[in-house]
């Protein structure tokens, strides 16, 4: 299965980021902890044009934190300053700001050697569409400004918050790139949510999911959906289905004829794993681990 999906809303967005550029100081560029890579738009490092950028880790309550160190790690050895952070519960939140001044120390020092009192800094925000950030505008506005959903598309367009008188935060919609040139980018977008269901086939974004869970997670499958034992080559397809039909025997997926429903059976695995339910689990690691 290809999956692509890229609305027309998106080129806009693109062309009214790169429209508003000159007047932003630094850009946080918004990843989802559990897939950094696979969540980065390849081409906001040309949209950004140099400008100094925080990377915040977001959904790091859901990733796992042993990898997510090594995350933050490699944004390092990038030159890229990384904060994983919860923006649903505000966990990290309160470090964004003193981030987003380290960044800009020698303009705002600059200005005040000058004898100018440094303005509000003006932020661009930027990331891919349900990655969480109008749940952090939310949070650090501590009311609801920014639309919210747990379904990718939310944003439309863009709009200027201000956070009292430190921040002015420019928030944009979501972009994804035209064409996923790696397939596995798009099956790891998929199983987090990134893309829209409606255009996808569960069943194909549950097998590959699982079959990188019996590799790396296996006892997080065993101690949820009660499997005894799991295959050892996840190579051979039938062995991965035979994982999916018993998840949903043991949930009740079940059709007429004692068939075991693999749509229904997708559907709750994914939900499951979105939700943390499956415990806290990366897709990823950095490409030298």
């Amino acid at each position: 299965m290809t999956i692509q999906w890229f609305p027309g809303h998106m080129t806009r967005a693109r062309r009214q980021i790169e429209d508003k550029l000159k007047l932003i100081d630094v850009a946080i560029e918004l990843l989802d902890a559990r897939i950094p890579l696979s969540s980065r738009n390849p081409m906001v490092d040309d949209i950004l044009q140099g400008k100094p950028r925080l990377v915040l880790l977001n959904k790091a309550d859901l990733a796992d934190p042993a990898i997510t160190a090594e995350w933050v790690q490699y944004f390092a050895d990038q030159g890229l300053k990384a904060l994983p952070m919860d923006a649903s519960t505000g966990t990290g939140i309160k470090e964004i700001l003193p981030r987003c001044k380290e960044l800009l120390s020698h303009k705002i020092e600059a200005q005040l050697r000058k004898g100018i009192n440094p303005r509000a800094i003006r932020a661009l925000i930027v990331g891919i569409p349900n990655v969480g950030k109008s749940t952090l505008i939310n949070q650090l506005a501590g009311r609801k400004i920014a639309n919210t959903g747990d379904k990718p598309g939310v944003t439309k367009g863009q709009q200027w918050i201000k956070f009292g008188t430190d921040m002015d935060l420019l928030d944009t919609p979501g972009i994804l790139w035209p064409k996923f040139d790696d397939q596995n980018v798009g099956m790891k977008l998929a199983a987090t949510g990134a893309i829209k269901e409606e255009i996808l086939h569960l069943d194909d974004i549950a097998f590959h999911t699982i079959r990188y869970m019996i590799d790396y997670y296996g006892e997080r499958l065993m101690d949820r959906f009660g499997i005894g034992d799991l295959p050892e080559d996840t190579e051979n397809p039938n062995e991965v289905i035979e994982v999916m039909e018993t998840i949903g025997r043991k949930r009740g997926c079940i059709v007429s004829g004692g068939r075991v429903d693999l749509d229904k059976t997708s559907l709750l695995f994914l939900r499951e794993l979105r939700s943390g339910k499956l415990g806290r689990v990366s897709l990823e690691v950095p490409p030298e681990y």
